[in-house]
């Protein structure tokens, strides 16, 4: 039974956690160990992301509060765990490299007015029910970015994780490594990935975090020069304005804040999708663009980074068995008690730990093989898979490119399929189908006849195309009596199509060819009639179904054999 059993349809549409389930105590016993198990991973998480965003790390916690409450509240997904994410994290990094230190007060406040700009931009598509031009990034172009980020985030990682304290390129002729931050970072990742293989459920990102701890405190593993994750402020941050920028740090931030807003509701669709069909339930991507929206914006008010939704976390939280939002609050409560009373324990958190969470997380992202699964569907959208993912790596830090140049390579193959649709002959198959002739070598289908079909809907990509075609078969075959175009795949016609009809209508008329048109579907056939060009007449005939039109065709063939004889 939900919370309010008499709310109004619009009112839940506003409010979705008014259609939460009531707590009851089975009820409670579930969300209750679900919350605890996502919340044991979101505080190392945070810490984790954090650091890869550049940020102070109590930001990474302030990431896990009031964004994820806001998002629960908000959001038809109801069992996404949503905080810091590693690509949201990377993009936030890479965006302010050149505009500012990491860690400084500029830093914050341009990540803060990430988390503003993108949550606005979310918001706003949301609003206005416009979740579908989310579609515009094709699984290349996503598959690319995330290919190409995984390889970023693991190379930004790699320092801290191996104990390299100078840079990459000194690396050959002054190696300098950090011995002890060696042994905590391989350690740590080893222990990650032995832990998820062997005991996937175990929360290994805490686990690991506080052992690590434990270990810094007894050898003082921070006075000996190691990096730790220092003081973490107590309590809840104070809820404030993001600081004013000059007008080109702002203009700066646009192309960032809204590759963050495409590629983070991405995330966010990913894990949606799995939430809402094990539900039951259609998924509201409105709705959810809103939730997200405004999780972005608590998150800038709070002083922190934009968020997403966690694929793993999301599915950890599913095979908790967590069946609505009261697992998150459960969550975002363990958070809370972790940042109001166990931060001096943060202290001894070593940063190469935090690097190998980030490394053993980015694993799951990476997969060479997907190119090789694309170019076996289309070499095209293989094309548009190395393409985003080049570019992303090539252009780093403004990784927004590699997603644009996907974007415009998806756009533009979709535009020529619309401009060149499939337009064939058609024939009787034996098994009674009409396909291709001249590909299944099939007889025509009466005497002095072109019988097309085109699959693609009658409109301005299209409507060029057709006529080309019937005008090219004409006066490539003078003798044609008779043209008939079977319909059936046409669901939609524009004013250009309607126009192209009608040429096409008259140019046969002129030239003495009767038209049959078989199995207008009704919107075509209103819109044509509604422009008058569906006249009667002896050279136009129209037929509902295409075996009504095979057999009006077959006796064409007999009057023919019959004023032979």
């Amino acid at each position: 039974m939900p919370l309010l059993p008499r709310s109004r349809p619009a009112l839940r549409r506003w409010l979705p956690f008014l259609a939460w389930p009531r707590l009851t105590r089975g009820l409670l016993a579930v969300e209750l160990t679900a919350g605890i198990t996502v919340g044991l991973m979101l505080v190392p998480q945070g810490l984790a992301y954090a650091q890869l965003a550049g940020m102070p790390a109590v930001t990474g916690i302030y990431a896990c509060l009031a964004p994820a409450l806001v998002a629960v509240l908000w959001s038809s997904s109801h069992r996404l765990g949503v905080g810091p994410t590693a690509l949201t994290s990377l993009l936030v990094g890479a965006s302010l490299a050149e505009l500012a230190q990491p860690g400084s007060p500029q830093w914050i406040a341009l990540a803060v007015w990430l988390a503003l700009m993108s949550g606005a931009v979310q918001l706003l598509l949301g609003a206005v029910r416009f979740g579908w031009l989310l579609n515009i990034i094709t699984a290349p172009v996503l598959a690319g970015f995330t290919q190409a980020a995984s390889i970023l985030i693991f190379v930004s990682q790699l320092p801290p994780l191996v104990g390299l304290r100078g840079e990459f390129d000194t690396l050959l002729a002054h190696p300098d490594f950090h011995l002890p931050d060696t042994a905590f970072g391989l350690g740590g990742l080893a222990a990650l990935i032995l832990l998820r293989r062997w005991r996937p459920r175990f929360p290994a990102a805490m686990a690991a975090v506080a052992v690590a701890a434990v270990v810094s405190w007894a050898l003082d593993y921070a006075q000996g020069g190691g990096a730790v994750v220092g003081t973490v402020p107590a309590g809840l941050p104070a809820p404030s304005l993001p600081p004013a920028l000059p007008r080109h740090l702002l203009g700066a931030l646009v192309m960032p804040a809204l590759a963050i807003a495409l590629v983070s509701f991405l995330e966010t669709a990913s894990s949606a999708k799995v939430d809402t069909r094990l539900a039951g339930r259609q998924w509201d991507e409105n709705q959810d663009l809103i939730g997200q929206g405004l999780s972005k914006l608590a998150a800038a008010f709070s002083g922190s980074f934009p968020t997403s939704a966690s694929f793993s976390r999301s599915a950890l939280n599913l095979h908790a068995g967590a069946r609505s939002g009261w697992a998150t609050l459960f969550a975002v409560a363990l958070v809370l008690a972790v940042l109001l009373v166990a931060t001096p324990a943060l202290y001894y958190v070593p940063q190469p730990v935090l690097a190998a969470l980030v490394v053993a997380a980015v694993t799951n992202l990476f997969n060479p093989s997907e190119v090789l699964r694309l170019a076996r569907i289309s070499r095209v959208e293989a094309a548009t898979w190395a393409v985003t993912f080049a570019l992303t790596l090539v252009t780093s830090p403004q990784l927004y490119w590699g997603v644009l140049a996907g974007i415009l390579m998806s756009l533009s193959h979709f535009l020529y399929l619309r401009l060149h649709p499939r337009i064939i002959e058609v024939g009787l198959h034996p098994d009674g189908s009409l396909r291709d002739r001249h590909l299944w070598q099939l007889p025509p289908l009466a005497g002095r006849l072109y019988a097309l079909r085109m699959d693609a809907e009658l409109d301005f990509a299209s409507a060029a195309a057709l006529e080309r075609n019937v005008a090219a078969h004409i006066d490539a075959h003078p003798r044609t009596a008779h043209v008939c175009l079977f319909a059936q795949p046409i669901n939609r016609i524009d004013a250009t199509g309607v126009e192209a009809f009608a040429r096409i209508r008259t140019l046969l008329h002129e030239r003495g060819i009767a038209l049959h048109v078989s199995g207008l579907k009704l919107p075509v056939d209103t819109v044509l009639r509604g422009a008058g060009e569906l006249p009667d007449g002896p050279l136009l005939h129209l037929y509902r179904t295409d075996i009504e039109a095979l057999g009006a065709l077959a006796r064409l063939d007999a009057m023919k054999e019959g004023g032979a004889t």
